[in-house]
């Protein structure tokens, strides 16, 4: 139970760091372009904005896939 606690302090601290740099990278000019990728659905009417971030889904999905592979290795 020991190992599972002091795993998740690491996974804590890693995306509270993550959340700290995306702040200042969007602050940065140019920014970062997350949800902005070309294959995101953004499709804006009248009274309608419809946004589906297909591209940028799977790209975090291969990202976090990865990550969680190089931490569940021992």
């Amino acid at each position: 139970m020991e190992e599972f606690g002091k795993s998740l302090i690491v996974m804590g601290l890693f995306l509270a760091l993550a959340g700290v740099l995306l702040i200042l990278v969007s602050k940065a000019p140019g920014g970062f372009p997350i949800g902005r990728f070309p294959g995101d659905i953004y499709i804006k009417r009248d009274n309608f904005v419809f946004y589906f971030p297909i591209t940028t889904s799977i790209l975090l999905s291969i990202i976090f896939s990865l990550l969680l592979y190089l931490f569940s290795r021992h």
